[in-house]
């Protein structure tokens, strides 16, 4: 067995979490409330000059388009409100971010895309699947701040996603390239263990049986 797939089996272990009912509908279940951020990756956080990168997006047409960091700048900017969760049993209510809206983009590059399904690449040789869907929902982001403030290297800068409604795996940091296809295609993590979908509300962490995670594995990590 991989390490990867260790670390979802040994995810998989452990006594579930009750959640506090005082929270109500809003706290998913098995989830810890938290005023901390973790860290939580796969990698080293890297490293970038603004000047060299950007954002590319594939599956729009017959070129594959591409954004500076300055040009995502130029674009309007929205700013969110929302509660995120972690398939490691936090959540963490009302965190606020800035950036772009997907659709934004695709009006500014004057493109709709066809398909329904979205691969969002990431660095270090990282993939996350996202429904179109999911992409386009409102409280869904091409972030690029947190709190007013830029993004930290930790959490994503200069590029990360925020994809409304999902386990934050979905919501890769240090986005590269967005690609647009018919095609469902399992990511890093759902290749190695993790649930296609990633709805907290219904506890999709894992493929296949439904097993716990143990409680403190959050408190295990850096933070915020």
């Amino acid at each position: 067995m991989s390490q990867l797939h260790n670390k979802a089996a040994r995810l998989r272990k452990g006594r579930a979490v009750v959640s506090d009912p005082a929270h109500g509908r809003r706290l998913p279940p098995g989830q810890v409330l938290t005023e901390r951020f973790p860290i939580l990756h796969e990698g080293e956080v890297p490293a970038y000059d603004l000047g060299n990168w950007s954002l590319s997006l594939e599956g729009l047409g017959p070129q594959v388009l591409s954004l500076s960091y300055d040009d995502l700048l130029r674009l309007p900017q929205t700013r969110v409100q929302c509660d995120i969760h972690c398939v490691t049993r936090w959540s963490k209510f009302d965190t606020h971010w800035y950036g772009v809206h997907l659709r934004d983009v695709l009006a500014a590059l004057q493109v709709e895309p066809s398909g329904r399904f979205v691969m969002a690449h990431a660095d270090h040789d990282y993939q996350a699947n996202i429904s179109l869907q999911d992409l386009l929902h409102a409280d869904s982001l091409l972030a690029l701040g947190y709190n007013e403030q830029p993004l930290t290297p930790q959490h994503g800068w200069p590029l990360r996603l925020l994809v409304a409604g999902r386990y934050f795996w979905k919501s890769a940091k240090w986005l590269r390239r967005l690609e647009f296809t018919d095609v469902e295609t399992p990511g890093f993590w759902e290749r190695n263990g993790f649930h296609l979908h990633a709805d907290p509300f219904s506890e999709q962490r894992f493929s296949g049986e439904a097993l716990d995670i143990p409680e403190d594995e959050w408190e295990r990590k850096a933070f915020d």
